[in-house]
Formats: structure tokens, C-alpha cells, sequence
């Protein structure tokens, strides 16, 4: 029978083992948790709003590229942020010039991070059309779209997603869209997807972009679509100093 000491260090072992295993996580979850916390307590605002007001100080007015720039330096050097930030943004602009989408439709606005980045690549008479649940986000992205001189070319749909896409085609007159960047609850990716088949908003040719399909993940949207003869799939893998992550891109077949 073993004793309480071996059994104590048995223990302090599995845990050391299982704290390296899980090391990316843990290093998420201090910065996600215990430093925004603290860094929300100290300066009286919301992260997001730590965003905005860095943007309004860094990036130039009407410049787009100053305003992508600006959030990723914040990211970089201040506090990890919520956007798909340069490493994976090189491979959205790669997606977004190979689509040229006219009509683009992101489900996640944050704090329209990625709606500046991917609107800027638009063709002429292109448009961005994002929906986004937090009504907090919604303002502070609207403000950062203005600073980028985008308000033209972005349309933010404030409320649920499962709310919003079977009103597409009526209330918005959206009748299909391009292509499709999905970034925000990972739970509503598969739901989502299937309520844009059924409501006739994606069509032969759409192009879905998924994020975060590995961390924190999405395995029903990525085994719906990788084993439907409706989508042809890519997953571009990447890797950082946080987590191992991926995109998936769908093409639907019809």
C-alpha cells in the first residue's frame, strides 16, 4: 500500500506533466483571465476599450492599413487581443484575393479587427456585411470602422446570428453572399452554416473561412464540412507562441 508521501509526489508529478502538456492553454487563460482583470481594475475600461482609445491615438484617419497595424502592435506589445491578428490575417488576405468577394458576410465583429482588414481588400462596389451579438463590441467597432474611413463599405448587424441570417434576404436584401468569415461562438459555426444552406444566403461557389478550428475548436463544423460531398475543404494550420491553431476554408459545391 502506498504511503501519503509517494502518493504526494506521485500527484505533484502527473501535475507538473499535465501543466506541460497543457502549457499554451495555461498561458491563454493567464492572459485572457488573470491579467485582463487586473488590467481592467487598474485603468477603469474594458479591454476593448483600451483597444479603441490606442486606435484613436496610433492609426491615421482614413488610412485602413494604419488601423490593422495599430491593433496588431497593441496585441503584440500591450495584451493579447481577440482578432485574428497578422499571423493568421496574411492567410484571410490570401483568401480574400483569391475570392474577390462583392459581397462578404462575417459572423463576429469584435472590434472589427478583421471586418477593416478584409473591407480594405474588397473590389470596388464591394460591401462587408458583419453581425454581432455584444452591443458593447458593436459601438467600439463602429467607432474603429470610422477611424479606418470604412463606414461606407461595413454594415454592422447588431444581434444574434440565428436571429439575423434568416432575415438576410427580406430585412437586409441580401440575396447571396461571396463569401462567408465565421469568427464568432465556435458553437454556432455548424448551426450557423446550416441556417445559411436552408435560408439560401451561401450558393454554388461561397466560401467559408473558418477560425479558431482547432483552439478553442469547432470539431462539428469541421467534420460536417469535411464529410459533406457539399464542400471541398483546406485547413491552413498555424502556429504561435500561445496555441496551435487553424483555418478552415470551405468551398460549397451546391
Amino acid at each position: 500500500m502506498l504511503d501519503s508521501q509517494t502518493i504526494l509526489i506521485a500527484s505533484a508529478l502527473l501535475l507538473l506533466l499535465l501543466a506541460w502538456k497543457f502549457r499554451r492553454l495555461l498561458v491563454f487563460f493567464w492572459h485572457k483571465g488573470v491579467l485582463q482583470f487586473m488590467k481592467d481594475f487598474m485603468s477603469g475600461m474594458s479591454k476593448e476599450e483600451r483597444i479603441l482609445d490606442w486606435v484613436k491615438q496610433h492609426a491615421v484617419v482614413g488610412d485602413p492599413q494604419s488601423v490593422v497595424d495599430a491593433m496588431d502592435v497593441y496585441s503584440r506589445q500591450k495584451e493579447w487581443s481577440m482578432h485574428v491578428g497578422d499571423i493568421k490575417g496574411v492567410i484571410v488576405d490570401k483568401v480574400m484575393e483569391e475570392v474577390k468577394p462583392q459581397i462578404l458576410l462575417e459572423l463576429g465583429t469584435y472590434c472589427g479587427y478583421s471586418a477593416v482588414r478584409m473591407a480594405h481588400l474588397l473590389p470596388p462596389g464591394g460591401h462587408l456585411f458583419t453581425i454581432e451579438f455584444n452591443e458593447s463590441f458593436a459601438t467600439i467597432a463602429q467607432q474603429v470602422i470610422e477611424v479606418a474611413g470604412l463606414r461606407d463599405k461595413i454594415s454592422i448587424l447588431k444581434g444574434p446570428s440565428q436571429e439575423i441570417i434568416p432575415q438576410l434576404k427580406k430585412k437586409y436584401e441580401i440575396n447571396s453572399v461571396d463569401m462567408v468569415f465565421l469568427d464568432h461562438w465556435k458553437s454556432r459555426y455548424l448551426p450557423d452554416t446550416k441556417l445559411l444552406e436552408e435560408n439560401g444566403i451561401i450558393r454554388k461557389g461561397t466560401v467559408l473561412l473558418a477560425d479558431n478550428v482547432i483552439c478553442p475548436g469547432a470539431p462539428d463544423f469541421l467534420e460536417y464540412v469535411r464529410n459533406s460531398k457539399r464542400y471541398e475543404c483546406t485547413t491552413y494550420p498555424v502556429e504561435n507562441i500561445r496555441v496551435n491553431d487553424a483555418l478552415e476554408k470551405a468551398v460549397f459545391l451546391g
